[in-house]
């Protein structure tokens, strides 16, 4: 009782409720505004671990993980299992749930290092078949299509000739009997097809009546010759209703024998949306991953910048003032944290902070802090916030923060009954491997009584908490706690901030100070008489003062160290941004010179183009007769000093690649086979190679090692003065064929992915894909389908001679 209490008490409900906007689904939305905190941590870890997946996964994909067209198909499983037959936007419902958790573990399939997200879906079955048959048996607006059986396909090819037939004969009777008809048009009147005829006119076309209009003026008949028409079509209307139920009835058979997997895909479907909706509300809040620690190891529970999950809210979508935050730097042996300062400082804020922070790190959320975030797990967080009082229940303030805090002492002992005797627990500490992890939040613990007897009572409770609890969180204002730090090593001390000058808190939190008191200060300041300001003062006596003095000291020694540490972090600032400017500036000069290199370059091979124009201008003088060969040879031999001079020495040839030897297993790309070498290439750079019972002899440089290595092929000294450069075998053109080519005009996209990832499985090289032009929804889905899948490298259109724009080329590797 005392836990839901808490949750109520920190407003969980209002973080649930914020959270559900982040979810896709309808299922999602209700997991998350059902949240609860789970009871062990490696379950806390676990969901963690999604959510960091979801979040890591979120940030590859550009429009991030798609629950498109799945829907919460539980009612309509639970009536398949009893029986009853599915309507056909249900069994719709079914099919886009399938299409929409196959999506999603391809997307995840795809995706590297997500082990969590990969073993969730491993077992998701889709059953594409089921998901085909339905899109062939109902149409997008739930109607059962004619494709579904042959008998339906008749039974409506009847109606439309019934009814086709029955407008013709109305038609007739509107024609010749025109003055006796109230307008021209045809109607119905339930399932019977009738006239509006005029009432004083009615023995003019003699019939069943079937409605009258509202003045009487009208009559709606059934003319007496179309009567036996009508009532065959009832007939066929009644078997067309019986096939049509009979189809949704094989269907939903199909659907119930397959329920228990569908149960788990949509839980599936649901627990990845409710991992999302946590990344995409951690993101949101510019949250960070919490680490569980340990503080019997000695680690520091660090909360950096810790922001109230709800106030940010508040300040986003309600217009809300700005969110300060706090430092929360607890110290390993340190047990009981009290908080003192003036009211409507921020004292029960902090404590409801922290307590959604833990609960937020348990169910898998970030928690906003800046990073490191870093806190115990805790089995149990109980708070005493707020004010019990109950009028019914003749509860006083005191009377119900006592109820309340018997309650938590109850669950914490609750815990503890597990673990012996009272009397072996009462010698446990909480520095036990096995004593509960509890986080306990008092607000105004030991209020609403006599002082006295209020602080000793606060005081007692506070001590019995540091030896059963792992962390005590207490707001107060008795000034006899804050000397417990001074007497237990298990104690500390915090305070928020006062601005005397404004009168108004300033809503930081400041350890290691007790706050003090600042109730004279205000009277004096709001106006208050000087001389009952100073009789207060009196009566207080000067130990007061003098506390409050040193406290004061604290607190402005405390103000200079934090204006030292922000001129520090200036400085650094200043510093990493002076390194940024010296980089840019390295990286500006690294620019210019490589522009510079290219520039000459250029500069370079227009000298040679403008040497090579003037040895070609005296060739031509040569061959004209004019020059001589002496200045030709004069022209030849300072272009090779240019190019000698300004050309960059070719850089040293790279070693002999990879020469299969005999015996080696090696891949021939052309063929898509891999085969065995009988003998080592020769000087011609030829090998016989075997695979299965065939024998062939192929070039060095159609082959290839296993690991993908390509061959050097051998080049054959010239006896001409300069080498021939030897360029590489282009593989040979794709040619299209009847093998690899697939015709998909005039099917759905869903059925279309299904022949597409079966041609692709098989498919050694490119395959042509004819999906033609139509609307351009085939074609817009068939190049998602080719975007997504691994062994897709590329696609482009085809050529114009091979359909253009209505033919897609995908290439596969």
């Amino acid at each position: 009782m005392i836990q839901s209490e808490t949750l109520e008490l920190l407003e969980w409900h209002r973080l649930c409720q914020h959270l559900s906007t982040f979810a896709a689904t309808k299922l999602g939305a209700i997991a998350t505004r059902d949240l609860t905190p789970p009871d062990s941590q490696v379950e806390s870890e676990y969901l963690l671990t999604q959510t960091k997946e979801v979040y890591e996964l979120e940030s590859r994909l550009t429009t991030g993980l798609s629950f498109d067209g799945i829907q919460d198909i539980g009612d309509s499983l639970e009536r398949a299992e009893l029986q009853g037959v599915l309507a056909g936007d249900e069994l719709l419902a079914i099919a886009t749930t399938l299409a929409g958790s196959r999506n999603l573990r391809r997307i995840i399939d795809n995706q590297p290092d997500l082990p969590i997200l990969i073993k969730l879906v491993a077992d998701l079955r889709t059953y594409p078949e089921l998901e085909q048959e339905i899109h062939r048996c109902i149409e997008e607006r739930g109607q059962v299509s004619d494709r579904a059986s042959q008998k339906l396909a008749d039974i409506r090819t009847d109606l439309r000739r019934l009814r086709n037939q029955i407008t013709q004969k109305l038609q007739n009777i509107i024609q010749v009997k025109s003055n006796a008809v109230q307008e021209q048009l045809i109607t119905q009147r339930g399932d019977r097809y009738v006239i509006p005829v005029k009432a004083p006119q009615k023995d003019a076309i003699p019939g069943i009546v079937h409605d009258t209009s509202a003045s009487g003026a009208t009559l709606y008949v059934e003319p007496n010759s179309i009567v036996p028409l009508g009532n065959q079509l009832r007939q066929l209307v009644r078997r067309e209703q019986a096939e049509e139920e009979a189809i949704r009835r094989t269907l939903t058979q199909q659907v119930a024998e397959v329920k228990p997997d569908l149960e788990k895909l949509l839980a599936i479907a649901t627990t990845l949306d409710l991992a999302t909706a946590k990344a995409r509300y951690s993101f949101w809040l510019q949250a960070n991953p919490p680490r569980f620690i340990n503080r019997q190891e000695n680690e520091y529970i660090t909360l950096r910048q810790l922001r109230h999950p709800l106030l940010v809210w508040q300040q986003q979508h309600e217009q809300g003032s700005a969110v300060i935050p706090v430092d929360l730097l607890v110290q390993p042996e340190i047990k009981v944290v009290t908080i003192t300062g003036p009211n409507t400082g921020g004292k029960t804020v902090t404590l409801k902070t922290l307590g959604l922070a833990a609960l937020m790190a348990k169910v898998g959320l970030f928690v906003p802090a800046r990073e490191p975030v870093e806190l115990p797990w805790f089995d149990q967080v109980l708070a005493d916030i707020g004010d019990e009082q109950s009028l019914q229940q003749n509860l006083s303030t005191f009377s119900g923060h006592i109820r309340r805090i018997s309650r938590i002492l109850g669950a914490v002992n609750e815990d503890m009954g597990d673990m012996g005797d009272r009397e072996e627990t009462a010698s446990l500490s909480s520095d036990s491997p096995l004593f509960p992890q509890s986080l306990i939040l008092l607000d105004e613990v030991g209020a609403g009584t006599d002082p006295a007897e209020g602080s000793a009572l606060a005081i007692a409770l506070l001590r019995y908490l540091a030896d059963h609890a792992q962390l005590t969180m207490a707001t107060t204002h008795f000034g006899e706690l804050k000397a417990l730090k001074y007497q237990d090593e298990r104690f500390e001390n915090a305070s928020v901030e006062f601005d005397e000058a404004t009168l108004s808190p300033t809503y930081r939190l400041l350890w290691g100070i007790p706050g003090r008191s600042n109730a004279l200060a205000i009277a004096q300041r709001l106006g208050l008489k000087a001389e009952v300001v100073e009789q207060a003062k009196t009566n207080l006596g000067g130990s007061t003062d003098e506390v409050n003095q040193v406290i004061a000291g604290l607190e402005a020694q405390r103000r200079r160290q934090e204006t030292k540490a922000a001129q520090a972090q200036d400085l650094l600032q200043q510093a990493e941004r002076l390194y940024k400017e010296v980089s840019a500036k390295a990286a500006n000069l690294q620019e210019r010179e490589q522009a510079l290199r290219a520039s000459q370059e250029v500069a370079v091979q227009q000298a040679i183009a403008q040497a090579k124009s003037e040895i070609a201008q005296v060739i031509r003088r040569l061959q004209q007769g004019t020059p001589t060969a002496q200045d030709a040879q004069q022209a030849t031999k300072a272009l090779h000093q240019i190019a000698e001079k300004f050309i960059p020495q070719p850089p040293p040839k790279p070693k002999q690649g990879y020469i299969p030897k005999e015996g080696d297993r090696i891949r021939i790309p052309k063929l898509g086979q891999t085969a065995e070498v009988l003998t080592a290439p020769d000087d011609d750079g030829e090998l016989t190679v075997r695979f299965g019972i065939m024998k062939m002899t192929v070039k060095l440089e159609d082959v290839e090692s296993l690991d993908g290595k390509k061959a050097e092929p051998i080049v054959k000294a010239k006896p001409a003065p300069a080498a021939i450069p030897v360029t590489p075998t282009q593989p040979a053109p794709a040619i299209r064929t009847s093998k690899n080519t697939v015709d998909i005009r005039g099917r759905r996209v869903a059925d279309a992915e299904l022949i597409l990832d079966k041609a692709i499985s098989e498919a050694t090289g490119p395959i042509w894909i004819i999906h033609g032009h139509g609307t351009g929804k085939l074609r817009q889905g068939v190049h998602a389908f080719l975007q997504q899948h691994p062994r897709v490298s590329r696609y482009e259109a085809a050529e114009q001679s091979d359909g253009g724009t209505g033919v897609t080329v995908a290439y596969v590797d």
